[in-house]
């Protein structure tokens, strides 16, 4: 409930006022909506955080705004380690100095008497907002590693799901705390701008790039006099021309969106014979596939026994994925030794599959959000977003006849020895006592 309300009411609930405020500050009191600045009030400091500020925040903001419309692209691009390390280290800095001009522009604002008499407290409240949505960022960047990579995959399908009316709050629910408190950070702020100076930034002039060339000349009162009486009537005419298009264009978004969900609604999508042919072979591929499941559950809940590989089939650098006890990924490695080497394949940090290519290190990937763990000991790399080990699975060497020639436990502790002639022929097994004695 609590996740509903903040991922996808308040959004919601900010875009609305943000438009519907934002429209009517412009109408009502259009000379409410420029920068204000302050710099004929005090000009010395400001230069040392408005420009620090801006530049920062201008190229963050177009690096998210990319990320947000063509994700895919930005993911691969991203997935080349030296522009995923350089696009990290750029935000990092960038994010340093937004967070100086911030400070420095706050400053500013309590200490100068002059710049004191015309701050508001929604003016202190912006300001504070602001630094720490940029602290977040930062910290996100310093302590939950690449997220320039994972969040095309996660936070940017979320406000694409907002934005096309089919709020998905699960991609965002599991975050860690950091990423869910800049994202509601966001929100406020967002919220806030019909009633704070962030609305100047529907302010910049387009306008001037496409109007027409003004002539200036000299005229008498008799002209001006003309001149105006004409002028009201073209704006009359023009404001008049403009209120209908923006009606129809209104009618014309409404009809497309809200009154198309609502019919279907109220009284269903209406299919075709092979449209409702196909979704019932889907249902029923689906029913299937959740049968063969849990028929195979049931094989494996009455087996002592699950058979991994042959011990010959395991390398050290290349895992092989099986399905343990628990009906998640795992992976079979070979030791030094030549004994098997279990862990499971599921992410300690929101639960991907990692992949099973062993790398320089002895370490595996989580390609999610990047997480390395170590083969031996399951234990994440130093600033990995995962913070717990891959949980190790014990095993049991049978030969072809179905003896126990050696098994190690989930803990570590071995019993039993078996020659090197015997491990080419052994079979590799996970115990149903192992999952039992962990569970």
């Amino acid at each position: 409930m609590i996740d509903s309300f903040l991922y996808i009411a308040l959004p919601y609930l900010a875009i609305v006022v943000c438009v519907i405020g934002s429209i009517y500050r412009i109408r009502s009191r259009s000379f409410t909506y420029s920068a204000l600045s302050s710099q004929f009030l005090e000009s010395k400091s400001l230069i040392w955080g408005s420009l620090p500020w801006h530049i920062g925040i201008t190229v963050i903001l177009l690096a998210h705004i990319v990320a947000f419309l063509c994700p895919s692209c930005w993911q691969n691009l991203m997935s080349h380690s030296q522009v995923l390390l350089a696009v990290e280290s750029t935000g990092i800095a960038l994010s340093i100095v937004s967070l100086l001009g911030l400070l420095v522009l706050l400053v500013r604002r309590v200490t100068s008497p002059k710049i004191q008499s015309v701050t508001t407290t929604m003016d202190l409240v912006i300001l504070f907002l602001l630094i720490f949505q940029v602290a977040l960022g930062l910290d996100m960047a310093m302590r939950v590693h690449w997220g320039a990579f994972w969040a095309a995959g996660t936070t940017s399908p979320y406000v694409w799901s907002i934005l096309t009316l089919q709020p998905d709050a699960s991609y965002v629910a599991e975050m860690p705390l950091s990423v869910r408190a800049h994202i509601l950070c966001a929100w406020l702020i967002v919220l806030l701008i019909p009633f704070s100076r962030l609305i100047h930034i529907f302010a910049a002039p387009f306008d001037y790039l496409l109007r027409e060339p003004e002539i200036v000349v000299w005229t008498n009162p008799r002209r001006i006099e003309s001149a105006t009486e004409t002028y009201e009537a073209q704006e009359s005419k023009r404001h008049f021309v403009t209120g209908l298009w923006l009606i129809a264009a209104g009618a014309f978004l409404f009809s497309l969106g809200t009154v198309q969900n609502i019919f279907k609604f109220f009284f269903g999508p209406r299919l075709s014979q092979k449209e409702e042919e196909e979704i019932m072979e889907i249902r029923l591929k689906r029913l299937q596939a959740t049968a063969e499941q849990r028929k195979l559950e049931l094989e494996r809940e009455a087996s002592d026994y699950i058979l991994v590989a042959p011990l010959s089939e395991l390398t050290k650098t290349t895992g092989k994925y099986f399905i343990d006890y628990e009906m998640h990924a795992a992976l079979a490695f070979v030791d030094d030794d030549g004994l098997p080497n279990l862990l499971s394949a599921k992410c300690t940090h929101l639960g991907c599959t990692v992949g099973n290519q062993v790398n320089g290190e002895g370490k595996i990937e989580c390609p999610c959000h990047v997480s390395y763990f170590d083969i031996h000991t399951g234990v994440p790399s130093a600033g990995s977003p995962a913070k717990e080990p891959l949980p190790l699975l014990g095993w049991v060497l049978m030969d072809r006849q179905g003896k126990v020639l050696a098994s190690q436990s989930p803990a570590g502790k071995r019993t039993g020895n078996v020659s090197a002639d015997s491990l080419k022929e052994a079979n590799v097994y996970i115990a149903k006592k192992d999952k039992e004695a962990t569970t």
